[in-house]
């Protein structure tokens, strides 16, 4: 802060000016602590309004999110394998209408549109295809119990609710053993850490190696033939089950700094064809800093804030029938930057990209390479 003193020249002037030095420093000090407090202030009022404001704001709110997933690399349990080919890009796109009856209290409903392109080994080679669609509609609460704005803000909501059988669910026939003589899949107990064992004539009786698995890719008999990463289970767009959501999110921060995180975990419940998903949890957690804040005093102001995200994903072995199936479950960690945007109490935007930093999966499996998520929301 530059402040104009009006000081005349030294000379005869100098006993003057000695004198009112006590005045001058006075004023400085008194400048740099009016012109500090403000700016604390505008930027507490800013993460307020770009948060907690918009967070406890009554009434509508609408939004869209992307994740988009690239799937090129297949893994038999512990270790990567060569790809002949396989690939696949997976595209969920959700539109959100939600309600605030309160502060404390709202209800959201998620529509989902799901597009799945792929490529994968087939009885005649590599196969490419497409399966896009609605995907499993999601009704959820959302209740915020601990809210708390001083020198800084914390908020933490719980989340409860249902996912409704609303995708098609046609690709899990794959699943189903109709070829002519194929051999049933025993009930192997699950290996921790590891793959679980194949079957066959040359299966591994330790329970550790997975043997070759001949996997169905099109309805009824098949050849013999090489093992495809990319099964039925994969490509659905739905469970034709209904399935159970809690979990929870907080906010914290603490000047220009802030951490989030949010847990997920899915309750699954037998589908169509006698198919049930193995439940899955999900989290994230990362702290973050505000790089720009601006409060203008008329709910018109911004934050743009950067954070490294943490995450993983883990799910056990799905089943059919009551059987396990042993190229189901998968554990992964990922790591990358995000980016977030508010505007007043209206507009929330984010941006992230996230590359897998540990992945382990039971049997042969495509997993991911990377994906990228981003979300905008309107609050009326």
């Amino acid at each position: 802060m530059f402040v104009a003193l009006g000081l005349r020249p030294l000379g005869r002037d100098r006993a003057a000016l000695r004198c009112r030095w006590p005045h001058i420093l006075s004023a400085l000090v008194m400048a740099a602590l009016t012109s500090e407090q403000p700016a604390r202030a505008c930027d507490l009022c800013a993460v307020y309004t770009g948060t907690e404001v918009q967070q406890g704001r009554t009434g509508f709110r609408i939004g869209v999110a992307e994740q988009f997933t690239r799937f090129g690399t297949l893994r038999d349990s512990d270790k990567k394998v060569a790809n002949p080919g396989e690939r696949m890009n997976s595209s969920i796109t959700q539109f959100l209408l939600g309600y605030n009856f309160s502060e404390t209290l709202g209800l959201q409903l998620n529509v989902p549109i799901v597009s799945r392109r792929f490529t994968r080994l087939g009885d005649e080679g590599l196969e490419k295809g497409d399966e896009t669609g609605f995907g499993d509609t999601t009704l959820i609460g959302l209740y915020s119990p601990i809210r708390w704005v001083d020198t800084g803000i914390f908020r933490l909501t719980l989340m409860g609710g249902l996912k409704l059988p609303t995708g098609r669910t046609g690709r899990l026939r794959e699943e189903l053993a109709e070829a002519e003589g194929e051999e049933e899949v025993p009930d192997f107990p699950d290996v921790p850490g590891r793959g679980l064992p194949g079957f066959g004539p040359d299966a591994a009786n330790n329970g550790l190696t997975p043997a070759p698995i001949v996997r169905q890719t099109t309805i009824g008999k098949h050849e013999t033939g090489a093992e495809s990463g990319i099964h039925g289970h994969d490509l659905a767009l739905g469970s034709g089950s209904v399935d159970g959501l809690v979990g929870m999110r907080f906010f914290a921060n603490w000047k220009r700094l802030y951490a989030t995180g949010m847990v997920q975990y899915f309750l699954r419940t037998q589908g169509r064809f006698n198919y049930q998903f193995a439940n899955e949890l999900l989290w994230r957690v990362g702290p973050g800093m505000f790089l720009a804040l601006d409060d203008t005093g008329l709910g018109r102001g911004y934050t743009l804030g950067i954070s490294a995200q943490f995450s993983g994903e883990t799910k056990g072995l799905d089943k059919l029938s009551g059987r396990k199936l042993i190229d189901t479950g998968y554990t992964g960690l990922y790591l990358g930057p995000s980016l977030n945007f508010t505007w007043g109490e209206s507009l929330q935007a984010s941006l992230s990209g996230q590359l897998p930093v540990e992945q382990n999966n039971s049997a042969l499996q495509i997993v991911p390479d990377y994906r990228i998520q981003g979300a905008l929301t309107w609050r009326f």
